[in-house]
């Protein structure tokens, strides 16, 4: 394995970019503590990108910049009207018109002007979901001395990033909340669990190796350790965290006795993503291929969500959670962070 390129941390955890969970709060709390922060972009228009860089810029901690690097779909215009169609007996049920439903991008992959937005701040580590950007764009990353890192599923996922260039590779397992970060294939019957994936990935690429997906106290970050992990990522544990900014709903479903199963869905955003199982996942099928394209299934939900939860309802809310929930307790991030790094030493 090749000597790694020292990411800025004090302590081997990265807290995971977890998109409409988070603001720099989080990330600057876990930065406190000695951890490595992340703060998701993909969603963030430039103006609220500048904020929050200019917020974690002051506090004088290394970050990390997370984005998505989708290609964008051609609208389909059939497909979402079968997809309206679908959710026609709950607009009518909450008293919608569905002629409300938009087509909303939702997400945002990076392109130059996300790069020319964040370009002054120069941040010390940027990562990606769903493989890499153009080169073009990655360059004046490396040129700064940005460190690069992504997502990989795979073993062939790993190789293609590490021939790429890319810092480190996270190996994502199946247990992991929030969406899968496959880009080579969307054929879910290929993805592993973390403890599988890790050691092969280790195997396979000659770069640093940061393990995420089920991760959640001492134990697991020691098991990541000794199956070759150079740190790793963890996102849900940090879910009930006061820093988090969760919804109440969603902070409410985590903290009840039976949480419940998670599973991978693809109806809030047209991607797999893990989450708590609600209404709309139980009565669509949380992998129907009703939902458009990735990210255009968001629109039509968005004025769903939103009256539903005015009722106190998260039928309709993406409540993301990966399979252990068992660290998931709401003690502040520093504190988190320094009781996940101690099992690195164990």
């Amino acid at each position: 394995m090749l000597p790694m390129k020292p990411l800025p941390l004090d302590l081997p955890i990265i807290q995971a970019p977890m998109a409409g969970a988070q603001d720099a709060g989080l990330a600057l709390a876990v930065g406190e503590a000695g951890g490595l922060g992340s703060l998701p972009a993909a969603q963030l228009a430039p103006d609220a990108l500048v904020a929050e860089l200019q917020r974690l810029q002051a506090a004088g901690r290394p970050y990390n910049l997370n984005f998505f690097c989708h290609r964008p779909p051609t609208p389909d215009a059939e497909r979402q009207a079968a997809w309206v169609e679908a959710l026609r007996p709950y607009y009518e049920e909450l008293g919608l018109d569905p002629a409300q439903a938009e087509a909303g991008p939702g997400r945002r992959p990076f392109d130059a002007e996300v790069l020319a937005c964040i370009a002054p701040f120069r941040p010390p580590v940027v990562s990606f979901h769903f493989g890499l950007p153009d080169e073009a764009l990655l360059a004046p990353i490396r040129a700064w001395g940005g460190r690069i890192l992504s997502s990989a599923t795979t073993v062939a996922e790993a190789r293609w990033l590490a021939a790429r260039g890319v810092d480190a590779v996270i190996a994502q397992g199946l247990e992991a909340g929030g969406h899968r970060g496959m880009f080579l294939s969307d054929d879910l019957s290929t993805q592993l669990g973390s403890f599988a994936l890790l050691p092969q990935i280790v195997r396979a690429v000659p770069l640093p190796v940061i393990a995420a997906g089920g991760i959640a106290d001492a134990a697991g970050v020691a098991a990541a350790r000794a199956l070759g992990a150079r740190a790793v990522q963890v996102g849900t544990a940090y879910l009930l965290c006061p820093e988090a900014r969760i919804t109440p709903l969603h902070r409410a479903a985590l903290q009840a006795p039976d949480p419940g199963p998670t599973q991978l869905t693809r109806l809030f955003t047209g991607r797999p993503a893990r989450g708590l199982v609600n209404r709309l996942m139980r009565e669509l099928g949380p992998l129907s291929p009703l939902a458009p394209a990735f990210p255009l299934a968001t629109g039509a939900l968005a004025p769903l969500r939103t009256a539903a939860e005015a009722r106190g309802r998260s039928d309709f809310s993406s409540l993301w959670a990966g399979q252990n929930l068992s660290g998931c307790r709401p003690v502040p991030a520093a504190q988190l962070t320094r009781e996940l790094a101690a099992g690195w030493g164990a």
